[in-house]
């Protein structure tokens, strides 16, 4: 006895694109950070900025006791005055056939180093004080005043507030590889809202523990007053991929055999009756709460399938379908 119409139900689904919604946690953080420290050894004497506050470009932050250095500059140019005088000396007593060109060759050649070592105390001397690059904040403050700075010692830890502001996030290798650089990501900071941000990092290879992939995700509107960093951060996209499927719902999905495909109840194609259904089996692309994405191939025909009811249907020969699986 055939089934009525209201014993079961169908629809018809085209097959469509995949589309791959990205929802990850991450963390605000600057994106690059600078560590300041002093060219030559010596004691602190100024120290004009502390831990969270600002400074703009070209500001004196910190500085030496600088007396050694200026007297070893000093006392460099000394030497290098020295230099030159021996040279005149040398080429008047050359001209009475007093000296040799070896002494004369001597006398250029001390010249040279010590103007060379003249300006290496200059270097160090301007090197005695620490000027902000940029536009930036202090983020640690490694010194006090009076205490004994060295080339290997960090005086600042500092970071860039223009364009410097980045949402961390792991990605799996699946994901990673949807993404591309300088794609939109919509950001949801806590406290804030929704931001836009423009992925400016994917790495080429995964961490070792936890063999994820941590993107950056720029945030270039955003100033740094507005937000703490640190705070988390839910990033969120939509990408639309090559692969074409089915969206079936989930109710229409009778079971899933040993081979791992879908079966499913939909309309025998080669049946001249309406109401003639059959079992498919089809390749599962991807899972949700509330669909399951079967294998389509461009061109495919639409798809009648049963979403209701198909408990009723009497199981017609098993016969997966012809995607090009």
């Amino acid at each position: 006895m055939p089934l009525s119409a209201q014993q079961f139900e169908t629809v018809t689904i085209n097959a469509e694109p995949i589309v791959q919604t990205i929802n990850r946690t991450g963390k605000l953080a600057f994106k690059r950070t600078l560590k300041l420290s002093f060219k030559s050894s010596g004691y602190l004497e100024a120290l004009n900025i502390d831990e969270g506050e600002s400074f703009t470009k070209g500001q004196l932050l910190a500085e030496l006791d600088s007396a050694e250095l200026v007297a070893e500059k000093n006392a460099s140019y000394a030497r290098l005055l020295q230099a030159k005088r021996d040279i005149k000396r040398v080429n008047t007593l050359l001209s009475k056939n007093l000296s040799s060109q070896q002494a004369l060759d001597e006398a250029k050649t001390l010249v040279a180093t010590t103007r060379a070592s003249h300006k290496v105390a200059e270097y160090n001397l301007s090197k005695s004080q620490l000027f902000a690059p940029f536009d930036g904040v202090v983020l640690t403050r490694f010194t006090e005043l009076g205490e004994l700075q060295s080339p290997n010692q960090s005086a600042l830890k500092i970071a860039a507030i223009d364009n410097n502001l980045v949402v961390r996030v792991a990605l799996t290798a699946e994901e990673v590889n949807l993404v591309k650089l300088q794609q939109k990501l919509s950001i949801n900071l806590t406290q804030f809202g929704l931001v836009e941000g423009s992925l400016s990092k994917i790495p080429a290879i995964a961490d070792q523990q936890s063999h994820l992939f941590t993107i950056e995700v720029l945030l270039s509107d955003l100033a740094i007053d507005q937000v703490v960093v640190g705070q988390l951060a839910q990033v969120s996209t939509d990408i639309i991929t090559d692969t074409l499927a089915y969206r079936v719902p989930i109710a229409a999905l009778n079971s899933i055999d040993r081979q791992g495909l879908a079966l499913i109840m939909v309309q025998d194609v080669n049946s001249t009756k309406l109401d003639s259904f059959i079992q498919q089996a089809l390749v599962i692309k991807k899972l949700t709460n509330d669909y399951i994405y079967l294998s389509a191939q461009q061109p495919s025909l639409p798809l009648k399938v049963v979403i209701r009811g198909w408990q009723h249907l009497a199981l017609s020969k098993n016969k997966p379908l012809d995607n090009g699986q």
